[in-house]
């Protein structure tokens, strides 16, 4: 079974960032505030969305069983959206829900989200240009507007899945997640896009031991990776992405297979490359991992971590 542990649907853009409100314009454009135009998805349509059916058309095309679908402020809440799509397809999609741990009706939203729909995974995507860092530049996973939810999330043995941005923003915090794990040691946390290696970066070796430093949280027992969206930081290098590859086999060697799983990011990412290719690169040609290796990080591990 491939798993698909990081991708996202959409109906349109509509939702907030650093920079001001974000909306699709066509053909694969979003206007982030009121002036910033950038392409967000190849020009492949007119109307500059990422639906379910258009996710399992590449799934199938990939030969990807299940995919995880996440949410974050950028592409705007879509609890009710990923709801319908979960209710219309159960055995292709599990759900991650959007909380806003600073809106006023946070709790409603969680009772909802885990009692009434069910979600399973709770996201939160804390980067500074598409999170809750960008809204909230104060905001800190140790302040009191989320311990309660983490108590929740343990208590309710929901996945904790936390997009900490890259390293030097202000939601790379990594020794206030390390606080709570030891406070909440039976919470579930997945890390997404291998904890951010300093893909791209002028002096990258630089950065390697405050990338390395999060990443051994994943030897905590409940704390795993997922390697999502590296090509697109690949700017660098093109397809097969070595440098991305060369993080995998460094994070392969600090933590095992195990602890990580395959995600594509798409729809974002597949300006980088298509749905197959973020497959492949990783299945043909991370030929440092042996065959056990490559069906944990392909789809085993997802399913024991989001699956069930």
């Amino acid at each position: 079974m491939i798993i698909d542990a990081h991708a996202h649907i959409m109906r349109r853009v509509q939702g907030q960032s650093s920079a001001g409100p974000t909306r699709s314009l066509a053909y694969g454009k979003v206007m982030r505030g009121n002036d910033e135009v950038f392409r967000m998805l190849p020009p492949m349509c007119r109307e500059t969305s990422f639906p379910p059916e258009v996710l399992l058309e590449n799934m199938d095309w990939a030969g990807v069983e299940k995919t995880v679908l996440l949410q974050g402020p950028f592409y705007g809440e879509a609890n009710e959206y990923l709801w319908q799509a979960v209710k219309q397809w159960p055995d292709r999609f599990i759900p991650a829900a959007y909380v806003d741990p600073r809106a006023p009706d946070a709790r409603d939203t969680f009772r909802k989200v885990t009692e009434e729909y069910g979600f399973p995974i709770l996201k939160f995507e804390m980067s500074e240009a598409a999170g809750l860092t960008g809204l909230y530049p104060d905001l800190r996973l140790d302040e009191q507007a989320f311990a309660w939810i983490w108590e929740a999330a343990e208590r309710q043995h929901l996945v904790v899945t936390l997009d900490l941005g890259a390293i030097g923003n202000r939601a790379y915090q990594t020794a206030a997640l390390k606080d709570i794990l030891e406070r909440h040691p039976k919470m579930r946390v997945v890390l997404a896009h291998l904890a951010y290696p300093p893909i791209g970066y002028e002096q990258p070796e630089q950065l390697e031991p405050v990338w390395e430093e999060q990443l051994l949280l994943a030897r905590n027992p409940n704390v795993w990776l997922d390697l999502s969206a590296l090509p697109a930081h690949s700017t660098r290098d093109d397809y097969p992405y070595p440098t991305a590859r060369r993080y995998i086999q460094r994070a392969v060697d600090l933590v095992g297979a195990d602890k990580i799983m395959w995600g594509s990011d798409a729809p974002g990412v597949l300006q980088h490359a298509t749905y197959p290719q973020l497959l492949v690169y990783v299945t043909r040609y991370c030929d440092f991992l042996a065959p056990a290796e490559l069906k944990k990080i392909l789809g085993e591990t997802a399913w024991a971590v989001y699956g069930k």
